[in-house]
């Protein structure tokens, strides 16, 4: 007795036999009926118990009919049975599940409730079961649903007349309202008897009592709410994809979800191919003409792997006029094709995908273009195999829907895309290729776009100045995107000006926020403040003094890595963001031991969600501490350290530099005499520290810089007057310094003036010149270029 079905099991005879024709199960019915016990014949041919020497092979997975079947005794007995192909299910192999009722003969007596219950003219299916939950009687719809009798079935179990595991299901739902009493509502998903295409039923399960309140049977009506079913599937696929498509910019992802939305509720199997940008960003074509090449995008499948793709994501195929692909592209709607009476030309001269077809027994599809704002993105085919039916016009409409949808993020991920290029585009053009090699010091550097906000306006730069000095710079924009990008531009536009002319930290970022502060205006337009604003960190780097200058706007403080000593970060006045105008800027000097590594960074690599700057310092500093000689690879160590797996949330700017010192050997010093007579001296003493340096080649010129220089600050200028020669690998660099603010201006003298040309022979004879203000005075520079002996 199964816990199932608590009742005596011998109204039934039932046998299972396994595909090879052997008896597996024999119960006490099956001995009522023919009179062998289970050990008589479990284990034999089922073919032994037929009458005569003929062999039943039923087909399909139901069979019905009359048998005669041979009794232990010799007799023949000719029974109706039906029999029903099970598929291996759990641990059970496949069989046959063979049946026939025995006390179908049996009436109801007339005050039995069961014979009372109007069934004949119901509209529904409705089947009557009693108190063993053996089948009584049924409506001609429930006939028609199981495409059997009520005669030939009165008496069976539900699972018996079902044979499927959602009769058994079935089963247990009619004995929970035989033993509680109260109605039990069933949905099950099956097909109706000759019919491929599962329907959607609810099965509606109560009690059927007599006068005395007692359960005499069950009472079960099954409806058929397939349409409605679907139609709430559907709108429920809508839903999903509205919820899961278009999660990122991001035009592969897009197509991959569209391609996971339908498989496997509409398809089996879904690529999606993509047009390929234009050549200068221009919109895809207005018509599309055969062939047509696309490049596949993304596609899904029921089986693992999706062994059923010809190509990979990322590469391109081109489809001829009769391929799916490319007719629903030049028709422009969708189009759904049998395979392979549709689709025989393609297939037979694509003998790859002709395969496929035949290998995994693809039997529909379904090509849908994918259109947003008029433009052709691309195509989805939807294709079946593993569902028996083929598409229908409502599975049209559906998938033109989720498509629809999936388009307009397709488009909106394509122009992103676009716009994302073009920033970074410009950000790269704007940033330096490579950073100059000076003699004060050697650096590296990085930038990252942030992973999915886009392009900003993070920027760094490293800056030659007068004196082999050089300044660095990291700076960031606020906001992302081309704005961001250009607004960078004109700001590193205006350090380079502003560091051109030898403004101090402070004073450069003074002139800065005032930039800032117009471009704002601009932006805002008239009468109302716009929304620019950034933050600069600038440092000069003297590699004769070994002292560095450094002034920060709102930005992150700098990392100092000295030879031998752990990192720290230098206590620098934080100073306001750009563009707020009006407040000052603080600089401060630091002597920097030759080799102390200079650490720039944008607070894109210190701020993250997932921990605080005080971890991140700590991070950094960690990978800064297991520093090599390679700045490249500690570049890419603080990067690996600190940014996610995933890519930065911000713009990451990173700039390293390794300081040098110039030995004192390649600089001399005079102080300089108020007596104009005395310059000749001078001039002779210059002659003979190029001559200690091998630098005899530049006398000439030298000499007649020194001598127009010194004459000058003598002549204009405030004493005490110094000058200083540094001599680099392939530069001399003369420097005059007094203590006036008045800077010299270069003119061109006319014929008969006396003097104003010394200036312009200081210009023409040297590679360039300038002058820059010091906190003591000013100083008059110029470079002569060495010529390299060969």
């Amino acid at each position: 007795m199964s816990p199932v079905y608590p009742f005596d099991d011998a109204a039934t005879a039932r046998a299972v036999i396994d595909d090879d024709g052997v008896l597996v199960a024999w119960n006490e019915g099956a001995r009522r009926l023919l009179g062998h016990t289970a050990a008589e014949v479990v284990g034999r041919p089922a073919a032994e118990l037929l009458a005569g020497s003929g062999r039943l092979v039923p087909a399909g997975p139901r069979w019905t009919g009359t048998v005669d079947l041979r009794h232990r005794d010799g007799h023949t007995v000719s029974v109706w049975v039906l029999a029903h192909h099970r598929p291996p299910h759990d641990d059970r192999p496949a069989d046959w599940l063979v049946v026939t009722p025995l006390e179908a003969g049996t009436a109801p007596a007339p005050d039995d409730p069961l014979s009372n219950a109007a069934l004949i003219q119901a509209p529904c299916a409705v089947a009557l079961y009693d108190d063993r939950l053996r089948l009584r009687t049924m409506n001609e719809a429930m006939e028609a649903v199981i495409d059997l009798s009520s005669e030939r079935t009165r008496g069976l179990r539900a699972s018996e007349i079902g044979g499927k595991p959602q009769s058994e299901a079935l089963e247990r739902a009619l004995l929970r309202v035989l033993t509680t009493g109260l109605p039990v509502d069933v949905q099950a998903h099956l097909p109706a008897a000759g019919e491929e295409r599962p329907h959607s039923w609810l099965a509606r399960m109560a009690p059927i009592t007599d006068a005395q309140g007692r359960v005499r049977g069950v009472c079960l009506a099954a409806h058929d709410f397939t349409d409605n079913y679907r139609a709430r599937e559907r709108l429920q696929l809508v839903n999903t994809a509205s919820v899961r498509i278009g999660s990122t910019l991001d035009v592969t992802r897009t197509a991959q979800e569209l391609a996971e939305v339908c498989v496997p509720v509409l398809a089996d199997f879904v690529r999606v191919d993509l047009l390929d940008p234009q050549e200068n960003g221009a919109e895809p074509p207005a018509r599309i003409t055969a062939p047509v090449s696309l490049r596949r995008a993304a596609h899904q499948s029921v089986l693992q792997d999706t062994p059923e793709a010809v190509i990979k994501p990322g590469h391109i195929a081109v489809y001829p006029a009769t391929s799916p692909q490319a007719a629903s592209l030049m028709a422009g709607r969708t189009i759904v094709a049998s395979v392979p009476s549709d689709l025989e030309q393609w297939l037979a001269a694509d003998t790859a995908r002709g395969e496929r077809v035949r290998e995994f027994g693809i039997h529909s599809v379904m090509s849908v273009p994918i259109r947003a704002r008029g433009l052709t993105l691309g195509v989805a085919v939807l294709a079946r195999h593993r569902r028996l039916e083929a598409f229908t016009e409502d599975d049209v409409l559906l998938a033109e829907e989720i498509t629809a949808r999936a388009a307009v993020c397709v488009d909106n991920a394509r122009r992103y895309s676009r716009e994302r290029e073009t920033a970074l585009a410009l950000q790269r053009s704007l940033l330096p290729r490579t950073l100059p090699r000076t003699a004060a010091v050697r650096a590296a550097s990085r930038y990252l776009p942030a992973a999915r906000a886009g392009v900003g306006g993070d920027w760094f730069d490293v800056i030659p100045l007068s004196g082999l000095r050089v300044a660095m710079i990291v700076g960031d924009v606020v906001g992302h995107g081309i704005e961001a990008s250009a607004t960078m531009g004109r700001l590193r536009t205006a350090v380079r000006t502003l560091a051109d002319i030898d403004l101090a930290p402070d004073e450069l970022l003074t002139h800065l926020d005032d930039l800032v502060v117009r471009l704002s205006e601009e932006a805002g337009g008239a009468g109302s403040p716009g929304e620019v604003g950034a933050t600069c960190l600038y440092a000069v780097y003297d590699p004769v003094s070994r002292r560095c200058t450094l002034a920060r706007a709102g930005h992150p403080a700098p990392v100092l890595v000295p030879p031998g000593e752990p990192p720290r970060q230098l206590d620098l006045p934080p100073g306001p963001p750009l563009g707020l105008g009006g407040l000052p800027f603080e600089s401060i000097e630091v002597e920097l031991p030759e080799g102390t590594v200079l650490s720039l960074y944008t607070d894109g690599l210190i701020e993250t969600r997932e921990r605080d700057v005080e971890a991140s310092q700590r991070l950094l500093f960690g990978a800064l501490a297991a520093y090599t000689e390679s700045l490249e690879e500690t570049c890419d160590r603080v990067l690996a350290a600190l940014l996610p797996p995933g890519g930065a949330q911000d713009d990451v700017a990173l700039l390293l530099a390794r300081t040098q010192g110039l030995p004192a050997s390649q600089v001399a010093t005079w102080d300089i005499p108020a007596d104009p007579a005395l310059v000749a001296p001078i001039r002779k003493q210059v002659v003979e520290q190029l001559d200690t340096w091998s630098l005899s080649e530049a006398a000439f010129t030298t000499e007649l810089v020194v001598s127009e220089l010194v004459t000058n600050a003598i002549r204009y200028g405030s004493h005490p007057i110094r000058l200083r020669l540094i001599h680099d690998a392939a530069t001399l660099i003369c420097e005059v310094s007094d203590t006036s603010h008045t800077a010299p201006h270069l003119r061109r003298a006319k014929t008969w003036d006396e003097g104003g040309r010394g200036l312009l022979l200081v210009a023409q004879l040297t590679q360039r010149w300038g002058s820059r203000h010091t906190a003591e005075g000013k100083t008059i520079w110029a470079e002569v270029t060495l010529v390299e002996e060969e």
